[in-house]
């Protein structure tokens, strides 16, 4: 399932079928997309499903209807495991923008984080999900597909804001404060964060029933040793 925003509320394209609750459920081969959109943004539709049994199609199909921004962004750690964030539009957000003819995607996120904070020594240590967002600029909605990477830097000085880019502040937030800046933030960059917690648990999982079988390991170790050992 892909999850799109639109104006900041949910467009899920899904190959299955689900009875309406508290949302609109549309057949991809009856519906125009377009229409559908400008629905959204005019807030007379919250919430709403596309469904075809393919749900790569419904995603095809939607980059055909609307012209896509491919950009690239950062979630950033520093060395003491805070994130860098930025305020723009009233919000709080992660560093990102489009990409270049000339660059990869990858090259993309770094100038873009360097660009947008003044943070360099940036290290790519992972790639990260896609989010999908569709806008409206100029008179014509576009879907931005954004690639995210989690970043580390040694960065030691101050981060600056990218003026004319809207930036007023850049700031590296703890992460036990992360969830109050998330309350004023898009649901995009919620979901980014709601994935890297499912991620984290996951990795606390694995990392406990490592050192629990490495305990054993020792012990038994230590046991063996010590019954040869004994007179």
């Amino acid at each position: 399932m892909y999850k799109v925003f639109v104006n900041d509320k949910p467009l899920f394209l899904t190959n299955q079928v689900q009875k309406e609750t508290d949302f609109k459920l549309f057949l991809l081969e009856s519906v125009d997309i377009k229409k559908l959109i400008v629905k959204i943004f005019q807030n007379k539709i919250q919430k709403a499903f596309l469904y075809h049994p393919d749900e790569k199609i419904i995603m095809k199909t939607l980059r055909a209807k609307l012209p896509v921004e491919k950009a690239g962004g950062g979630l950033v750690y520093n060395k003491d495991g805070d994130v860098l964030f930025i305020f723009r539009n009233g919000k709080w957000d992660l560093p990102k923008g489009g990409m270049e003819k000339t660059e990869t995607i990858e090259e993309t996120a770094v100038r873009e984080v360097e660009e947008e904070t003044g943070v360099t020594g940036l290290a790519i240590t992972e790639k990260l999900q896609k989010t999908y967002h569709i806008f409206k600029r100029n008179g014509r909605y576009k879907l931005k597909i954004t690639q995210w990477f989690e970043m580390r830097t040694k960065y030691e000085g101050t981060p600056q804001g990218q003026a004319d880019e809207g930036i007023e502040r850049v700031e590296w937030v703890n992460p036990k404060d992360i969830k109050f800046l998330l309350e004023n933030s898009y649901e995009n960059i919620k979901l980014l964060f709601e994935a890297e917690k499912v991620v984290l648990i996951l990795n606390k999982i694995y990392f406990s029933i490592f050192v629990k079988e490495v305990l054993a390991l020792i012990s038994s170790t230590i046991f063996i040793f010590s019954t040869i050992l004994s007179p």
